[in-house]
């Protein structure tokens, strides 16, 4: 078993005219906390929506607790525990 919780490995994800992820490496230890910072338009969203399942990776893997996983969509995701609260939501209207 690894000692990563999460491992995501050489992510790259090509939109139309635009690199959003450059074969990215991200990992988190079990019982560490991370936060994602930069620039508008670095890829943060980006790679966390494939953590999430809305978009798919062009190439890379992604392993939860050393097993290499395939998050084809949000209920995958949830289904391994990981959860994602969008910036722009709206839970009650104004």
């Amino acid at each position: 078993m690894s000692e990563f919780a999460l491992e995501m490995k050489n992510i790259t994800k090509r939109f139309p005219l635009v690199l959003a992820n450059d074969k990215v490496d991200f990992s988190v230890y079990k019982g560490e906390i991370h936060a994602l910072v930069g620039e508008n338009g670095a890829g943060k969203s980006t790679l966390m929506s494939i953590l999430y399942g809305l978009y798919q990776a062009d190439s890379g893997k992604i392993f939860v607790n050393g097993e290499k996983v395939s998050i084809v969509n949000p209920n995958v995701a949830i289904n391994l525990k990981i959860g994602m609260v969008h910036q722009n939501f709206m839970l009650v209207p104004p």
